[in-house]
């Protein structure tokens, strides 16, 4: 099984809160912050890049402060959520390598892109605990993942050489022509064989949507082994994240790297009324969260 070093499981321990659980912020997002901000694609084009580096700065002092890490775009938010003292000293700093959208291939398949000049070098120098990777994969459909797959394995192996830590993420998405019911009904396979794919591509810890059911969720613990893994919110209602949450730890996962499902309702161009309901509403659902933490761990102790 893939074991981390001594320097990536520093870099672990760092996004991890005081239960020892995995507790990430998420704002990396660029594309899909803007469509939250404005309503029409000529407002969003007219958001720049300074624009979005305050919103996630906002997200990071009221949120991040309060969880073991944020996870960042390269293009926003560094290097000066370091050099204008935004994030806490003992908070965690994930920098994403991966680009906003992503290409299609003649086939229609997803084809991954990383941010250009990103790489463990330059994310060492940001001054992050590490950095994160996200790939599409449709692993029912084998020629939909080559590219992808070896963009993830030279990435992990950019990371290695560097000995810095690594966070793997996936996606999965509908094929053309492939009906919706379809669709989510391969979603608990193409969850667990995706973390494999990963696992063999040299991941050390995996970040992965909802697994959709508690026995699809116990499967991919029993293929991670000692591999740690959280789950993503990918946006749903907090309520319902929530029940995601309860269910992912309950079966094995390692904690929690959630983006939109606690702020994407708190964030406005008016950035006194990002704050007020960042401080307020975003807050209150990041402690519902940690209580699922902290119910877990505790459970571990007494186990």
């Amino acid at each position: 099984m893939n074991k981390m070093t001594t320097a990536e499981r520093r870099g672990y321990q760092m996004i991890c809160d005081a239960t020892g659980s995995m507790m990430v912020v998420a704002c990396d997002q660029r594309g899909g912050m803007r469509t939250l901000l404005a309503a029409t694609p000529e407002e969003q084009a007219g958001i720049s890049n300074e624009i979005l580096g305050h919103t996630k700065y906002d997200i990071t002092q009221y949120l991040a402060a309060e969880a073991g890490c944020v996870l960042v775009d390269p293009i926003c938010a560094v290097p000066g959520i370091i050099d204008e003292g935004v994030v806490p000293r003992n908070t965690g700093l994930l920098v994403g390598l991966d680009a906003s959208g992503w290409d299609t291939s003649p086939q229609g398949y997803r084809i991954s892109k990383m941010v250009e000049g990103i790489n463990a070098r330059k994310v060492r120098e940001l001054g992050a605990t590490g950095g994160k990777i996200m790939i599409y994969l449709r692993t029912d459909t084998p020629e939909a993942n080559s590219a992808n797959l070896q963009t993830l394995r030279d990435v992990i192996a950019d990371f290695a050489r560097e000995d810095l830590f690594l966070v793997v993420e996936f996606l999965t998405y509908p094929l053309e022509n492939e009906s919706k019911e379809e669709y989510q009904r391969k979603i608990p396979q193409l969850i667990q064989d995706g973390c494999q794919a990963c696992i063999d591509c040299g991941a050390k810890v995996l970040k992965i949507p909802y697994p959709g059911t508690e026995e699809a969720c116990a499967r991919v613990t029993e293929i991670c082994g000692d591999i740690p893994w959280a789950v993503l919110s990918a946006g749903v209602d907090h309520s319902t994240f929530l029940k995601q949450v309860d269910i992912s730890l309950s079966n094995g996962a390692s904690g929690v790297i959630a983006g939109r499902s606690l702020w994407k309702d708190c964030i406005s161009l008016d950035r006194e009324v990002s704050r007020e309901k960042l401080s307020s509403i975003a807050v209150s659902r990041l402690r519902d969260i940690q209580q699922l933490l902290i119910k877990y761990r505790q459970q571990r102790i007494s186990a």
